[in-house]
């Protein structure tokens, strides 16, 4: 038996619980299925928690175009409801003339993204603001901060709710096929059953290729295939000994080895990066550790490499290789000729900070393709 639906978001990590509360106050009846028993159990808890200004992104791109307005969008979810994060700064380092000279060019192409709140600081100021901090000069970013990203999708789910949508849990999508109305979406689980949405959207973040692939009628060539990019952090125990976040200059797939801290005050570095062929291997390479310090030392002189233990790690879908920016890419319609199928591919950082832009910028596409 065919059960019909108006909208279906696949995945319940924190940019499908955005994208189906969009659509749930836009007055859309939506359904999210998550394979997984619990919300939120890979990118979306396996990350910086950081909420980032959107200043390294190449202009013009979707990323950049969307960072600043999710910053902004989720400061003030977070205010609204009484999600706990902190506005805590962050400070890009610099240390030799080659990296000073390059803080400029960083800068302007922060404000080519619409971030107006930088200063570029010389290393006496910076340790003014952080003592134990080593730099030759600094960018100062006031708009980043950190998030309980846990709280924020619990959030998100009530807002949902609060507007009519539903979640099911340990409901995996084995597979569809496109039809003139729309998509019929094979659900797994306990009761197995078959949907007829008039509107399905991909968010199955590290799946959403594999989902996409396992839809009859959606055409291979426009699916990407993505590179796993796994970073791996470390925790420090004792004291956190910066307030801010501190961060060296990125590079184009990563910002590199970096110290934050969460909100109840544990710090931690990370991530590395290094691509790997599975999206399932969690595990932290204990061997790393003397490396971390080794990059942490540049900044932080004081490290005591004892002092790290190994954390977690997390797995980004990249659309790009080592060494090349990649991008966030919203397959619709004029990309793969299917009017009821939208495609979020490619969502890594920062997805958390712009899932409320991602879910806004999403529900208008369905509203331009009639859906």
């Amino acid at each position: 038996m065919v059960e019909r639906a108006d909208a279906i978001v696949i995945g319940a990590g924190v940019i499908g619980l955005a994208v189906g509360r969009a659509l749930a106050k836009a007055g859309r009846e939506v359904f999210v299925l998550e394979k997984n028993a619990a919300i939120g159990e890979e990118t979306s808890s396996r990350n910086s928690e950081v909420i980032h200004a959107g200043i390294q992104y190449k202009p013009e791109g979707v990323r950049a175009m969307l960072a600043v307005k999710g910053r902004d969008a989720l400061y003030a979810f977070c205010k609204t409801h009484k999600v706990n994060h902190a506005r805590c700064g962050k400070l890009l380092v610099a240390n030799g003339e080659d990296e000073v000279a390059s803080l400029g060019g960083l800068k302007v192409n922060a404000e080519c993204n619409g971030v107006h709140d930088l200063e570029i600081i010389d290393g006496a100021a910076a340790r003014g603001l952080e003592p134990d901090l080593r730099c030759d000069a600094a960018i100062l970013s006031p708009s980043s901060g950190i998030v309980d990203s846990h709280g924020l999708m619990l959030a998100l789910l009530g807002a949902l709710e609060a507007h009519g949508g539903a979640l099911a849990l340990s409901s995996p999508v084995t597979g569809g096929r496109v039809r003139d109305d729309g998509v019929d979406v094979e659900v797994g689980g306990a009761d197995p059953v078959t949907l007829r949405a008039k509107t399905l959207v991909n968010c199955a973040g590290l799946w959403s290729d594999r989902v996409a692939r396992s839809i009859v009628g959606l055409p291979p060539e426009t699916i990407p295939r993505f590179r796993y990019g796994k970073g791996q952090y470390f925790t420090y125990t004792g004291p956190a000994p910066f307030k801010r976040l501190i961060y060296p200059l990125p590079s184009p797939d990563s910002q590199g080895v970096h110290y934050t801290r969460d909100l109840g005050g544990q710090a931690k570095l990370g991530p590395d990066i290094s691509f790997v062929d599975t999206n399932t291997d969690y595990a932290v390479d204990a061997a790393r550790r003397d490396a971390f310090a080794a990059a942490a030392c540049r900044f932080w002189p004081q490290i005591d490499a004892e002092k790290l233990q190994p954390g977690y790690a997390g797995i980004r879908p990249k659309l790009k290789g080592p060494g090349e920016e990649g991008d966030f890419l919203f397959s619709d319609r004029s990309i793969h000729g299917v009017a009821g199928y939208l495609g979020l591919y490619g969502i890594e950082s920062p997805g958390l900070t712009a899932c409320l832009a991602i879910a806004d910028h999403a529900a208008v596409l369905l509203c331009e393709a009639g859906r």
